[in-house]
């Protein structure tokens, strides 16, 4: 990206770590160049290993990441820029003072869906409740620059996962605030429907005493199953088994191990229901899970069984329930969720005599609200920022100390992509990528999933208009029919570091620098971190030793003297400037790889010059 620098720089130029945007703040840059309509424009940059660098304005277009060198070579810094988060359902005020103090805030209740796709380009972030569908329209009239959409609660049901994927959205949700209170609400209902609590106290406010007619059933010794054994369903099972409940659950996710532990047995989901007296939904709301409990699970159940729903109205066919109701299948219910919300007023379901209906208050305590806004918007400003959320649902969830870990090795393998790319010929179609890792770890110490994400990054945004991160990655490499295979392999180092080096190897293709070849033809390229930087090691079967900064030529040479001089002489006419030089040969006065590191791209006249050279068999310039 050519630029001419609108202002000059001031004669005591701050540090590059000044001019160049961090995670947290932003940068403002000036550019004047041709290349646009405009004769200059300025732009809002955040840097992110995992979601990338961002033009704010006045396109919505994510950008390859800018390197340091360019600072002073065209870039300004004005202002720092705030991003924009659009809030489309009530908040609790902690959670908004805290996205106040890092971005615009725009709080706007109850919004059409006309009405979002109009906001939504102007906004990085969106953050809803269960209220608001976030559909493919809305991301496809977000031209781009929604980069993260939060769930302020557990489910995301209405968040299309696979439109906010396929945009790179991050989407992420608030899974442990709201945790207790659901827990607490679904042994409230679970309570209160037993006792008849509801319908009591209605007919003692209509002015009636019919204590004979309310007589409840006891808890204790009583069977209770737990469909969904997750945060909310385990934490439902832990207080049913204080009131003396048996308790079982069912779950094809959950560890039998973290079920023993407070005494849950985990059961086919056949069992749970035909043993169960009461049945505790808790599972989330997905093509599997809808309508589960329709007229056929219904004839399996144990007659007179009371069901409680704090999950997802959606899990149950409420048609199919009102029939278990009326034909006694199901004694009772109780319900704060529902297919629609809310329901329809003439809801045979609500109105009926023996269900008892909240609107949807599982989450609805002080303390859960504020948990919830807070948790919500951590998630948020961490994404803005470039941190990829624990709570991430359509991204590898990683531990920060895992993508601390990583943090050099996940720049090493953008990198290596990118490397590797550059050393494909014109018109060669890339279709089979392995990447081989060695370490002296275990493998299931290992998580990398962030690096595979990198590597498809730095392999397919050199050669298209589209924009990778973490969250779409695998996704594209799918639809553009890139293979991707792993394999890591034992080497006896040093524990400390996660990874000893990554290999990466472009099959089946033909490369413009034929050194880069291997014995079985693939283009290979290896690099290591070496006191957190990282350096390419190895082209082809040559061992190199170069930092991945700036611009290299590498060039196979018959290993002779005077090689070195004769290139150096040629740069240096024309004020390039070397940074750093390695040679790598596979035997004394034979063959080898000499690398050289330059500040600036040299013009095609220079680098005919270099391949002009007798000893220099062939050569490459890449962008590192």
């Amino acid at each position: 990206m050519a630029g001419a620098l609108l202002a000059p720089l001031p004669s005591a130029a701050a540090p590059e770590a000044l001019l160049w945007p961090s995670a947290t703040t932003p940068a403002i840059y000036s550019f004047s160049s041709s290349s646009f309509s405009s004769s200059s424009f300025r732009f809002a940059c955040f840097r992110s290993p995992f979601l990338g660098l961002r033009l704010s304005y006045p396109t919505n277009h994510w950008i390859p990441a800018l390197r340091r060198r360019s600072a002073g070579r065209g870039l300004r810094i004005e202002a720092a820029a705030r991003p924009t988060v659009l809030v489309a359902e009530k908040l609790g005020e902690a959670g908004l003072a805290l996205l106040r103090k890092f971005a615009n805030v725009d709080c706007s209740y109850n919004l059409s869906l006309e009405e979002l796709c109009a906001k939504i380009s102007l906004c990085d972030a969106l953050i809803v409740r269960s209220g608001t569908k976030v559909t493919p329209e809305v991301f496809e009239a977000s031209k781009g620059r929604l980069k993260v959409v939060g769930r302020a609660g557990v489910g995301i049901d209405n968040v299309d996962l696979q439109a906010a994927t396929e945009s790179g959205c991050l989407v992420v949700n608030a899974p442990t605030a709201n945790t207790v209170a659901a827990a607490e609400h679904g042994i409230a209902l679970l309570v209160a429907m037993a006792r008849n609590v509801a319908q009591a106290d209605a007919s003692m406010k209509a002015g009636k005493w019919q204590r004979n007619k309310y007589v409840g059933v006891s808890l204790v010794g009583k069977t209770l199953a737990v469909m969904g054994f997750g945060k909310v369903g385990s934490e439902v099972a832990r207080r049913a088994k204080g009131l003396g409940m048996n308790v079982i659950a069912h779950d094809p996710y959950a560890p039998a191990d973290r079920a023993r532990a407070i005494g849950v047995e985990l059961v086919s989901f056949d069992e749970a229901i035909s043993t169960a007296d009461f049945i505790s939904l808790h599972m989330p709301l997905t093509p599997t899970t809808a309508k589960l409990f329709n007229d056929e699970t219904f004839a399996k159940v144990k007659k007179g069984v009371r069901i409680i729903n704090v999950a997802r109205g959606g899990v149950i066919d409420e048609d199919a329930l009102v029939r278990a109701l009326d034909n006694g299948t199901v004694a009772q219910a109780a319900l704060d969720v529902f297919t629609v919300e809310p329901p329809p007023k003439d809801s045979k379901l609500v109105m009926h005599e023996n269900v008892t209906v909240t609107p949807h208050l599982g989450a609805s305590t002080v303390e859960a609200q504020e948990g919830v806004a807070v948790e919500i918007a951590e998630a948020v400003i961490g994404a803005l920022k470039g941190k990829l959320a624990a709570t991430a649902v359509n991204a590898p969830m990683v531990p920060a100390e895992v993508l601390s870990e990583l943090a050099p090795y996940v720049i090493l393998a953008e990198k290596l992509g990118r490397l590797a790319v550059q050393l494909v010929a014109g018109g060669s179609g890339i279709k089979g990528v392995k990447v081989v890792y060695t370490s002296a770890r275990d493998p299931d110490d290992l998580d990398t999933r962030i690096l595979r994400a990198m590597i498809t990054k730095g392999i397919i945004e050199p050669i298209s208009s589209v924009f990778i991160n973490i969250v779409n990655a695998d996704y594209t490499a799918k639809q553009r029919g890139l293979r991707i295979s792993e394999e890591r392999i034992y080497r006896d180092s040093s524990l400390e570091a996660p990874l000893d080096s990554i290999q990466v190897h472009l099959t089946n293709v033909e490369s413009k620098f034929a050194s880069a070849l291997s014995d079985s033809g693939d283009i290979v390229v290896e690099g290591r971190v070496k006191d957190g930087i990282p350096r390419l090691t190895l082209v082809g079967s040559f061992s190199v030793d170069v930092s991945l900064e700036g611009n290299a030529i590498l060039c196979r040479n018959v290993d002779q003297p005077g090689n070195i001089g004769r290139v150096g002489k040629i740069l240096g006419e024309q004020n390039v400037n070397i940074s750093f030089m390695s040679v790598g040969r596979t035997a004394p006065r034979k063959q080898a790889i000499m690398a050289i590191g330059v500040d600036e791209e040299p013009d095609k006249e220079t680098l005919k010059k270099i391949g002009e050279i007798p000893a220099i068999k062939e050569f490459v310039f890449l962008k590192l």
